[in-house]
């Protein structure tokens, strides 16, 4: 039998009914600043788990890796990504790729918040966080060295 259909509204401020609110991970399990994350789906029928993450003015998501892709699409605000070895602007309704395995990290801009949906697969890793070989590689390049929040 089939998973009965349901629509939850999203408010004007990013929260969507019977969604709650969650700490992005827990305080000092990795660097970051300012960021909450709203599971949308998981399960329900599909592989993939749909998550809404909300970076703060100025905030930053960990620097990390994992063995599957992202999905990301920018919702709300401005700000930037790091994915790989190249530091990109974002805006709304961008969309970002982020292969296996390579480093990323989002950042908002000083004006305001960043919100972008997130897809990945249901069934995942956990993240890597970086090695001081690792950062050290990554902070070759200036470009990266300046973006990079540890």
């Amino acid at each position: 039998m089939n998973a009965p259909s349901r629509v939850r509204k999203a408010s004007a401020d990013f929260r969507w009914d019977e969604v709650e609110l969650l700490a992005y991970k827990p305080e000092g399990s990795a660097p970051f600043r300012d960021i909450t994350r709203q599971v949308l789906f998981t399960g329900e029928g599909l592989a993939c788990e749909l998550r809404y993450f909300e970076i703060g003015a100025g905030g930053h998501s960990t620097l990390e890796r994992h063995e599957h892709a992202h999905a990301v699409m920018v919702l709300r605000g401005r700000g930037a990504c790091l994915v790989g070895d190249a530091v990109r602007a974002l805006a709304e309704r961008d969309l970002v790729t982020i292969p296996a395995f390579a480093w990323h990290q989002f950042r908002a801009s000083e004006g305001g918040p960043l919100g972008f949906l997130c897809m990945v697969n249901a069934e995942r890793d956990r993240p890597q966080l970086p090695t001081e070989a690792d950062l050290a590689a990554l902070r070759r390049d200036p470009k990266l060295a300046a973006f990079i929040r540890v």
